[in-house]
């Protein structure tokens, strides 16, 4: 891999004035020095340098790999063969971003990706120094630190050490989803994307526990999802009731009001289905601990508002995976309203408490 491919693949990923030449330059670093990390896992594995935690999550990874090509029927590639440590907890930060009175999230564009409702950066101070123009211009903003990404095939992406410390079902669940955004991407619709990319990732992680006779694990991973469905759940009713709100034609100041009102509410309930549920959350936490937005709202709703229209069409195909990646291929062909009418007709909250029931 030269330089000039990367800083050309970079220059293919920006548009001006989407992203400037500093954006330019610190998404090719970032990717350069990610790609120079890379080491085949075999040789990983034999280096006797390897700390042994590393060393039986990557046995992990070069079954998950394998699992996920032969039984999942995804990409079979060069991608998550290698390994990268690139010493940081997180790779890329993402900045997520609202208007003051709007639960969409604001999109930037690239020709590669299309028009996404994040924009990442490999240093955590750049994101916040990014995040902290956007709040001082009246935005909502959240920042995240993401795990893992994919570039689409269009290099071999490696395991990264920010993958490692999250347990092998998790391990293999980012490989599947990772994977499945090679398999499909449709440009200017992150919320098909990511819902898609999920529903893959559940049913390889049910098919791949299953497989190893994990029960405990595949019991403690339905009974997970389901915590995380009552949590997206009140995410979701407060998003509803912001939308109305907005969209009300109240004064500023009337809807700061119930707007702060909403989200008071939304950390009540979150703290409360805690308790009820004798769980603890440290990804709330941090959003509960600087103060929930409109931010926070629209990033769950990418990942999460179009999923049950997702599962429902992998049940229509009787769980066959791979006559549910023809029937989303097929719906990635049609406009992007019609896609979300298909997937997404009810609203995330109804979908949600219906198939908890």
């Amino acid at each position: 891999m030269t330089i000039v491919r990367v800083l050309l693949l970079a220059a293919l990923a920006c548009v001006l004035p989407g992203c400037g030449t500093r954006y330019l330059t610190q998404a090719a670093a970032g990717e350069l020095h990610v790609l120079i990390q890379r080491r085949p896992i075999d040789s990983v594995v034999l280096d006797s340098r390897t700390p042994e935690e590393v060393r039986q999550a990557l046995f992990t990874v070069r079954e998950a790999r394998q699992f996920a090509s032969h039984v999942l029927k995804l990409p079979d590639n060069g991608s998550y063969r290698t390994y990268a440590d690139i010493d940081r907890p997180y790779v890329v930060w993402n900045v997520v971003a609202t208007p003051e009175f709007s639960v969409a999230p604001r999109r930037w564009c690239f020709p590669i990706a299309g028009c996404v409702a994040y924009r990442g950066y490999f240093s955590r101070r750049n994101a916040l120094a990014f995040a902290a123009d956007l709040s001082d211009r009246g935005y909502d903003v959240m920042v995240g630190g993401v795990a893992a990404y994919s570039t689409l095939g269009r290099f071999s992406d490696p395991v990264l050490s920010t993958m490692i410390d999250y347990g092998d079902t998790e391990l293999a669940a980012m490989i599947f989803h990772e994977l499945a955004h090679q398999l499909l991407y449709v440009k200017n619709d992150s919320e098909f994307n990511e819902a898609f990319a999920m529903t893959v990732e559940a049913a390889g992680v049910q098919r791949w526990l299953q497989q190893h006779g994990q029960q405990a694990a595949f019991a403690a991973y339905l009974s997970g999802r389901e915590r995380e469905r009552k949590f997206v759940d009140l995410f979701a009713r407060a998003r509803a009731k912001l939308a109305r709100l907005y969209a009300s034609g109240m004064s500023v100041d009337e809807m700061r009001t119930r707007k702060a009102r909403v989200f008071s509410q939304l950390a009540d309930d979150l703290r409360a289905l805690e308790l009820r549920l004798k769980v603890h959350s440290s990804l709330y936490d941090g959003w509960l601990a600087h103060g929930l937005n409109n931010a926070h709202l629209a990033s769950l709703a990418t990942y999460y508002d179009c999923m049950p229209g997702f599962e429902r069409l992998l049940a229509e195909q009787g769980g066959d995976l791979q006559g549910f990646y023809a029937a989303a291929g097929r719906l990635a062909t049609r406009p992007r309203s019609e896609r979300h009418r298909e997937l997404c007709s009810k609203p995330a909250t109804q979908a949600m408490t219906e198939k908890a029931r």
